[in-house]
């Protein structure tokens, strides 16, 4: 599991940029009315213990994560869409969509397709966000308002209900503010709305980023029109594929809420460690900057729980799948009409192996590392099934059952263990 209140993405700068830092644990314990002398007992520590989500109802604050998304996008390079953008990408998504009917059953949107700039995206997709993170904010509270009910407040200064508020309002500006340092990161570099792999725009519908497009054919040697509709092949391929499953868009949040209701803590573990870490000088009651910096570094992640390990397993198969059927479906379509789609494929592969909007996204949210080869096994196994029977049988299979990680290598097994027989006599 992530460290408890997660990691700042790699290229960001705090020290430079504190209204995109963690929030002040120096300034809650003031709040709560604790002296630093008080951390010697850590029963006293209330901030590990939260609202009771059942008696107050939980609101996500995704007005913060989205000013941090835009502060971060306005410190890099945040280019105007032109004319030309608007041409050249629209040209690409019409021919897209022409490819992509002969590529899969599910047919075109009738939605609009979208042009985006970095921060057009970041507003487009903040609802999305909100849809697929909030379970994991409510399930983290709902943990940590489980502690403080096991907790003596009697001698605390404010009552119960008012901690609780606070570290409800506390634990939701957390992630809210990792969300945003994630979003603001992936906005410069994702080429669509879908590309993480989540369903972040109702209704699904294509939507481009041609700053990021030009930025992801620089020095690779293909001429940037065929970059142009390689990405929007995929875009319109996985814009299809939740706009006709939308069961699919709620089995991936289903999968985030289990997730966040499978957050255990345990009070006695974290005791322990806490006496740990002052003992050995880790955290020093007089200084309460270092359990600030303890609390990120994972001094008190709590365990992952058996659910949690399920609810990740069944969130990185779904995305290995799309990743992988939308790659079947581009090499489809696009056939020998795109002289540099094996460059453009391999491109695509290696950049995923090292910096994935997934990765990036669900490493910093969940600790969780998407596969780049359960992603390529997945590529192969649609492109096995469809080999195997056709392009209606490989499309047909997004309203069955999932095959498991354990069936993508055995893609006729698994056709065969869905398949009914034609005499049921002998069930």
């Amino acid at each position: 599991m992530a460290p408890f209140g997660f990691t700042p993405p790699e290229n960001s700068d705090n020290s430079e940029n504190p209204d995109n830092g963690m929030p002040d644990f120096s300034a809650l314990f003031e709040q709560l009315g604790i002296s630093p002398e008080n951390l010697k007992d850590f029963k006293n520590l209330g901030f590990l213990s939260g609202g009771n989500p059942a008696t107050t109802e939980f609101t996500f604050p995704i007005g913060i994560a989205r000013d941090i998304a835009k502060k971060f996008v306005s410190s890099q390079s945040l280019l105007p869409i032109g004319k030309s953008d608007l041409t050249q990408i629209h040209e690409a998504m019409e021919i897209a969509d022409m490819w992509l009917n002969e590529a899969t059953v599910f047919p075109a949107n009738s939605n609009e397709k979208s042009v985006f700039t970095r921060n057009d995206w970041v507003d487009a997709t903040m609802a999305g966000w909100q849809l697929a993170v909030e379970p994991l904010a409510a399930g983290l509270a709902q943990a940590l308002s489980s502690v403080i009910q096991t907790q003596d407040m009697t001698e605390s200064p404010i009552p119960v209900e008012a901690v609780a508020g606070l570290l409800r309002g506390f634990i939701g500006t957390l992630i809210a503010t990792q969300l945003g340092q994630c979003i603001g990161g992936l906005a410069t570099s994702v080429t669509g709305a879908h590309d993480v792999g989540l369903p972040l725009l109702n209704p699904s519908r294509p939507a481009l980023i041609p700053q990021n497009i030009a930025d992801w054919s620089v020095d690779i040697g293909v001429p940037e029109s065929e970059v142009r509709i390689f990405h929007a092949l995929r875009e319109g391929a996985v814009a299809r594929l939740f706009d006709s499953n939308p069961w699919l868009v709620d089995y991936m949040r289903m999968a985030i809420a289990d997730y966040g209701k499978g957050i255990r803590i345990d009070i006695a573990q974290m005791q322990q460690q806490a006496q740990e870490a002052m003992e050995s000088g880790a955290i020093d009651p007089n200084n309460p900057e270092t359990f600030t910096v303890a609390l990120n570094e994972g001094l008190f992640t709590p365990e992952e729980s058996p659910q949690q390990s399920a609810a990740l397993a069944k969130l990185e198969t779904a995305l290995a799948l799309i990743d992988g059927w939308a790659d079947d479906v581009t090499t489809l379509a696009a056939g020998e009409r795109l002289p540099s789609l094996n460059s453009l494929r391999e491109t695509l592969r290696r950049r995923r192996a090292t910096s994935s909007p997934a990765q990036q996204l669900f490493s910093s949210l969940f600790g969780l590392e998407v596969s780049p080869r359960m992603a390529r096994e997945a590529s192969a196994f649609w492109l096995a099934i469809r080999e195997l029977r056709d392009v209606a049988s490989r499309d047909q299979i997004w309203s069955g059952i999932f095959p498991t990680h354990e069936e993508l290598g055995d893609p006729a097994g698994y056709l065969a263990s869905v398949e009914i027989p034609d005499d049921l006599s002998g069930l």
